[in-house]
C-alpha cells in the first residue's frame, strides 16, 4: 500500500509562541512535498485528535507525523491502530524547553528535526508481525520448591496450562527440610508450619498443572511460544511444547568445609543453619550434636562466608531472617536459654522488622561484632572471641553449647570450575548456539536487567524466580515467583500476537535478513545478547524471531548492512543524518550529532527539557533503540556531511550495568575504537567521536556533558570535510 504522509504541528505548551509554525509547515509542504500539512492549537485535545482522524478517513493518510511533544508522552492519544504508522518530532522537550524562544538557531533546530523525521519516513514501512506455527501458551516451571509451586499455582490461576518438573521424587524442595518457616503473613511475629502437604495437594488437585517428579530436562529447543522441551522421567523421555519457562531451581548452602576459620569441621558443635534444621526436625528440639543434650546457650554467627571477598562477596539476604527464626526455636523450647546473634548488619527487610523486634522482646541478644576465633573451652564447650563494634572492645562468650553458622547461599546454576565441561551443572540444556544454559553473573546467578526488568534473563521467554535469581528470603521468593509467572504470561500472550516483550513491549517489527549478501562473518550470532540467532548447517544466520527483543544489535554488527527492521534500518537513520542542514564554515554554526539510546539517554534528555535546562543550540539528536544498534556507516555519513562531532549517549554497562539490552553500550564502546582508527586514517581527530554513559537520573548532567564535548569540538575547529 502506498504511503500518504500527514504532518500535524502542535502549537500548544508554548510551541506556537517560541517557533514560527508556518515556516515549519513550509518545510513539510514545500521541501518534502507532504500532501497534508496542518497546525493545531492543542493537538492532543479532542479536536486535535479528531482533525487527524478525519484525514485518516477522508484524505487517506496512513503515516502520521506528530510535531509536538516527546514520543514518551501522550502515546495513547496518538495511537490510531496497527495499520497507521506514527512518527513523532520532539519540538517541546528537546527544542523550546532547552533553547531560547523566538531565536534563529532554535528555529533551525526545530526545522532540522522535522526534516530528519520526514527523511526517515522515506524507508519506513508498516511492520508485519511474525506469528509462529503451533504456538503454545503453556508455561513450564522447572523446580518444585516454594518458588516453583507458587509460580505454577499463579500461572494456573490465570488460566494457563502448566508443566511442573522437579528432579527429586517429591515436591517441596527446601520446605521438606525445615522444622518451621519465618512468617509469610501478618502480624509477621510468629513461626509458621511449612505446610508442605497442603501446598503439594493444591498442585496435585489443580487440573491445569501437570507434574513430573524425579525428572530432569534433557533438551530445550525452540523459542518463546514454541519451546520443545524433552523431559527425562522414570518412565522414559516425554516432550512438551510450552510458550515460556520459569526457572525456579533455588539455591544451595555455601560449602561449609571452606569455613574452617570459624570452627567448622574442627568442633562437632559448630553447625550450619541447614544442619540445625535437620537436628531440630529429627530431635524436635535444639541439642548439642556431640552429646544430644539440650542446648542452653546458643550463638549464631552471621555472614559466615557472605560479604567476604575470600568466599561470597555478596549478602545472602535470607540468613538474618533464618537465624532469627532458629533463635526463636531455642527460646520456644526454653525461654531461659541464652541466645546470641553476632552480626555485621541485621537485614530484616520489609515486614520482617516485626520479626526482628519479636526476637529482641523474647531475650535474643544481638551483638554487632567481628568474630575473630572459635576455640574449645572447658567441658568440651565452645568459646567465641570477637571484637564488639558497638563498644569498641574485645568480648569473649564462653561455655557455648552450639554455634550456628549462617553460611549463605549460592545459586543452583553455579558452575564448578574444577569440573570438566561435560560434568558441569546442566538444568535447561538449551539447544542454542550461544550455550546450553542461561548466561550468569560473576556469582553464578542468571543474568538479567535487575534494575528495570527483574525475572527476565538473557534468553527471551525464560524467567528466573526465587533464590536462583538472587539471594532472598521465603516471603520475597513468593512475591518473586508471582512476578515471574506474570512475566511468563505476558510473554506467551504477546508472542501469540507477534509482539515483542520487554523492553520494547508491543513492537511488531522483527529483523529481516538479505541472505544473498551474507558473508557468514558470524558477527550477528556472536553479538546478539539474547541468543536470537543460531546458525544453520551451512553457517548462515538462522534467526528465531520470537526470541528477538528488537534492540537492533545485529543490525549494528553487520558489516554488510543486510539486517533491517521495517520501522528501523541503516538507511532510515542514514537519511536522518543526511537531512540535517549544515551551515557553511564562515557562518560559525557548528553541528554536533547525538545518537541517544531511547532507554536512558532520551528520557534523560527529556527530563533536562522538563526542568528547563539549557544546552547547546548546535546539537541534533537521533534516538536509537540501543547503542548496540549503532552501525559505523552512520558516523561516516555524519563526517561526510560535514558534521563537526558525534556524541554517543548510552546506558551504563559493567558489573552494575543499566543497559536495557545488556551489552549494547559495551558493544558500542568496542565499535567506537574502530571508528577512532578510521578517523585517524582520514586525518580527522579521533576525539570528534566520543561516548558517554548516562542514566535517566543524570538529566542534570546532560548540559555539562554536551557543553564539554562542544568545547572540545571548537578546539579542533570545523570539520575539514564541511562543504564537500
Amino acid at each position: 500500500m502506498a504511503k500518504k504522509v500527514g504532518v500535524y504541528i502542535c502549537k500548544g505548551c508554548g510551541i506556537g509562541e517560541a517557533l514560527d509554525v508556518d515556516a515549519l509547515a513550509k518545510v513539510a509542504s514545500k521541501e518534502y512535498k507532504v500532501p497534508v500539512v496542518k497546525t493545531c492549537d492543542v493537538l492532543c485535545a479532542p479536536e486535535g485528535i479528531e482533525l487527524i482522524k478525519q484525514d485518516l478517513a477522508g484524505e487517506g493518510v496512513n503515516l502520521v507525523v506528530i510535531a509536538g511533544c516527546s514520543a514518551r508522552v501522550n502515546y495513547d492519544h496518538f495511537d490510531f491502530g496497527p495499520e497507521i504508522l506514527v512518527e513523532r518530532v520532539n519540538l517541546r522537550e528537546q527544542v523550546i524547553w532547552t533553547q531560547p524562544p523566538d531565536d534563529e538557531d532554535t528555529q533551525m533546530m526545530a526545522e532540522d528535526y522535522l526534516r530528519m523525521t520526514l527523511a526517515k519516513t522515506k524507508n519506513l514501512e508498516l511492520p508485519e508481525p511474525f506469528i509462529g506455527e503451533n504456538l503454545s501458551k503453556s508455561i513450564l516451571v522447572v523446580g518444585g520448591g516454594l518458588a516453583g509451586m507458587t509460580a505454577a499455582l499463579e500461572a494456573a490461576a490465570a488460566g494457563h496450562q502448566v508443566v511442573l518438573v522437579e528432579k527429586e521424587n517429591a515436591l517441596g524442595g527446601w520446605l521438606n527440610r525445615v522444622y518451621k518457616i519465618a512468617p509469610l503473613a501478618a502480624p509477621f511475629t510468629e513461626l509458621q508450619d511449612p505446610d508442605v502437604q497442603a501446598r503439594v495437594q493444591a498442585i496435585n488437585d489443580n487440573p491445569r498443572i501437570k507434574v513430573y517428579t524425579g525428572a530432569t530436562i534433557a533438551s530445550t529447543a525452540g523459542a518463546p511460544g514454541m519451546f520443545d522441551v524433552t523431559i527425562n522421567t522414570s518412565g522414559g523421555a516425554v516432550t512438551e511444547r510450552v510458550g515460556a519457562i520459569i526457572l525456579a531451581t533455588g539455591a544451595k548452602p555455601y560449602d561449609p568445609e571452606k569455613l574452617g576459620h570459624l570452627g567448622y569441621g574442627q568442633f562437632a558443635d559448630v553447625v550450619t543453619q541447614a544442619q540445625l534444621e535437620d537436628l531440630v526436625k529429627t530431635a524436635g528440639r535444639v541439642v548439642r550434636p556431640s552429646s544430644q543434650e539440650e542446648a542452653a546457650k546458643v550463638a549464631f554467627i552471621q555472614c559466615a562466608g557472605s560479604r567476604d571477598p575470600e568466599h561470597l562477596s555478596y549478602c545472602s539476604a535470607a540468613c538474618c531472617v533464618e537465624s532469627i527464626k532458629q533463635a526463636l526455636y531455642v527460646k520456644e523450647q526454653n525461654p531461659e536459654a541464652a541466645v546470641y546473634v553476632f552480626y555485621k548488619d541485621i537485614r530484616s527487610s520489609g515486614q520482617y522488622e516485626h520479626f526482628y523486634k519479636q526476637a529482641q522482646m523474647r531475650g535474643v541478644v544481638f551483638v554487632k561484632a567481628d568474630v575473630e576465633s572459635i576455640e574449645e573451652g572447658e567441658g568440651g564447650k565452645l568459646a567465641i572471641s570477637a571484637q564488639d563494634l558497638m563498644m569498641g572492645a574485645p568480648t569473649l562468650l564462653d561455655e557455648v553449647d552450639v554455634v550456628v553458622l549462617a553460611n549463605g547461599m549460592v545459586p543452583s546454576t553455579l558452575v564448578d570450575e574444577n569440573l570438566p565441561p561435560e560434568e558441569q551443572t546442566r538444568i535447561l540444556n538449551l539447544q542454542y548456539r550461544q550455550g546450553p544454559e542461561l548466561p550468569t553473573l560473576k556469582y553464578g546467578f542468571p543474568d538479567s536487567h535487575f534494575i528495570c526488568f527483574p525475572y527476565e534473563t538473557r534468553r527471551t521467554g525464560i524467567y528466573a524466580a526465587g533464590s536462583v535469581r538472587r539471594p532472598m528470603d521465603m516471603l520475597q521468593a513468593v512475591e518473586d515467583a508471582t512476578g515471574a509467572a506474570l512475566k511468563a504470561i505476558q510473554c506467551v500472550e504477546m508472542t501469540a500476537r507477534g509482539m515483542a516483550v520487554h523492553p520494547r513491549s508491543g513492537d511488531l517489527s522483527f529483523p529481516e535478513f538479505m541472505m544473498t549478501r551474507c558473508t557468514q562473518c558470524k558477527r550477528c550470532t556472536e553479538e546478539c545478547p539474547f541468543g536470537a540467532i543460531n546458525e544453520d548447517e551451512k553457517a548462515n544466520p538462522l534467526p528465531n524471531p520470537t526470541r528477538c527483543r528488537r534492540c537492533g544489535t545485529c543490525m549494528g554488527a553487520c558489516p554488510e548492512r543486510i539486517i533491517s527492521f521495517k520501522n528501523y534500518s541503516v538507511p532510515m537513520i542514514g537519511n536522518m543524518v543526511k537531512a540535517i542542514e549544515v551551515p557553511e564554515e564562515d557562518e560559525e554554526k557548528p553541528r554536533v550529532l547525538i545518537f541517544a539510546c531511547e532507554n536512558d539517554a532520551i528520557p534523560a534528555l527529556d527530563m533536562a527539557g522538563i526542568n528547563r535546562l539549557n544546552y547547546s543550540k548546535w546539537v541534533r539528536i537521533i534516538p536509537v533503540r540501543c547503542l548496540g544498534s549503532l552501525n559505523l556507516v552512520w558516523v561516516n555519513d555524519a563526517m561526510s556531511k560535514g558534521i563537526d562531532g558525534v556524541l554517543l549517549l548510552g546506558c551504563k554497562h559493567g558489573d552494575d550495568y543499566q543497559c536495557h539490552f545488556m551489552k549494547g553500550s559495551e558493544l558500542a564502546g568496542i565499535r567506537l575504537s574502530k571508528v577512532s582508527e578510521t578517523l585517524d586514517r582520514l586525518g580527522l581527530e579521533s576525539e570528534r567521536v566520543q561516548m558517554e554513559e548516562v542514566s535517566i537520573m543524570d538529566y542534570d548532567k546532560i548540559p555539562g556533558i554536551i557543553e564539554k564535548f562542544i568545547e572540545k569540538i571548537e578546539e579542533f575547529g570545523p570539520n575539514p570535510m564541511k562543504g564537500f
